[in-house]
């Protein structure tokens, strides 16, 4: 979240938090399930050898900045013209097939994501999802109620994975009130997998989205907010050794709150030992297109949004594009406080690699 509320009395606080919970409460997260045969094939190519196959999936982060009254207002006719745009290029054969949202709160952020159309969406941790991980200690310092860290969450984590194959299996896991620092508390943040099957390819990949704890927009000190992105950080590559399938690829993208922070890159790094996309598409040998403007060395620092992905035991995946989403160039105008980060990968497969059985009806598992 990024409202400050600072001048708030702690009844104000109440109303605003009140307000906040109920301007999106009486709409419910979107959910799609997709049917595993109304899915097209994926587009396979096989090399000239012939020995090895590989299809593209392209991969949306994009931060809604869908927060409703009084953090946010006046927000509906964007939200509705990113649920309109995202249709609209979906329906050409030109969107990305999977988008990972962050900042679904409000009732016109959800009605956005529908609108999107995509045939397949899960939705992320709900206002009431315990944490897997609930007993540990307390953060460091007293709490600190009249920046929202009152106990008790309003909302839901604003998670949702939309995607136009099917998702096969979700999991899902909220952070917890012991893992959140200021304003961030009011949400129940958290991290999710969606498992989509693409037709074609033999195997399916493991998809995760998250949103961690801000920093100063969290209206507390770095001390209290480092220490909860700290605490999620290590929550969420919990979540992915509980859930993840290692024989199959894996892409995690999300807002990840650690722009212009090497604190907590070095803490984030040290429990996620994935591939950062920006660092292999800065390299010119990579045979990464970068269609996107990018400053310095080091431009995974000048950003909140990103992805990382690893290689399963049976296939790999690499990114070979990235580029710009709704950032007011070429792609539309900006409709968010957050530009969209899409990149596409390469999955590859020895050719003569047999297939999984058909996909399953969706399910959701503990985490």
């Amino acid at each position: 979240m990024t409202v400050s509320l600072r001048a708030f009395s702690s009844w104000h606080l109440l109303v605003a938090a009140g307000a906040l919970a109920l301007a999106g409460c009486g709409t419910k997260p979107p959910l799609r399930i997709m049917a595993c045969d109304a899915a097209q094939d994926a587009r396979v190519t096989l090399t000239g050898d012939g020995k090895s196959a590989s299809a593209t999936l392209s991969v949306l982060t994009y931060n809604l900045e869908g927060l409703g009254w009084p953090a946010r207002k006046g927000r509906w006719a964007e939200l509705k013209e990113i649920g309109e745009r995202l249709s609209a290029l979906r329906e050409a054969g030109t969107g990305p097939d999977v988008v990972l949202f962050q900042e679904m709160f409000s009732g016109a952020a959800k009605r956005a994501v529908e609108a999107s159309g995509y045939p397949a969406i899960a939705p992320g941790p709900r206002r009431t999802t315990k944490p897997y991980i609930a007993d540990l200690d307390k953060m460091a310092g007293k709490a600190k109620p009249l920046k929202g860290e009152l106990g008790i969450k309003m909302t839901g984590g604003g998670l949702a994975i939309a995607s136009r194959y099917p998702i096969i299996e979700t999991a899902l896991d909220a952070y917890g009130r012991r893992a959140c620092a200021g304003l961030d508390c009011l949400s129940n943040k958290g991290v999710m997998l969606a498992r989509i099957s693409m037709p074609g390819v033999p195997a399916p990949i493991d998809i995760y989205n998250t949103h961690m704890n801000s920093r100063g927009a969290s209206g507390v000190s770095a001390a209290r907010d480092g220490e909860a992105h700290a605490r999620q950080a290590i929550a969420a590559s919990e979540f992915i050794a509980r859930t993840q399938d290692m024989a199959v690829p894996l892409i995690f993208g999300g807002d990840f709150n650690m722009r212009h922070s090497e604190d907590r890159w070095a803490e984030f790094s040290e429990y996620h030992p994935l591939t950062l996309v920006h660092e292999v598409c800065v390299d010119p040998a990579s045979g990464c297109e970068v269609k996107m403007s990018w400053d310095g060395d080091a431009p995974w620092m000048d950003t909140q949004d990103l992805q990382f992905f690893a290689d399963g035991e049976q296939l790999t995946v690499r990114p070979v594009r990235v580029e710009a989403l709704f950032d007011g160039g070429a792609s539309g105008p900006r409709l968010s406080d957050h530009d969209g980060f899409l990149v596409t990968y390469e999955l590859s497969w020895p050719a003569g690699m047999a297939a999984k059985p058909a996909c399953e009806t969706a399910r959701t598992k503990a985490p």
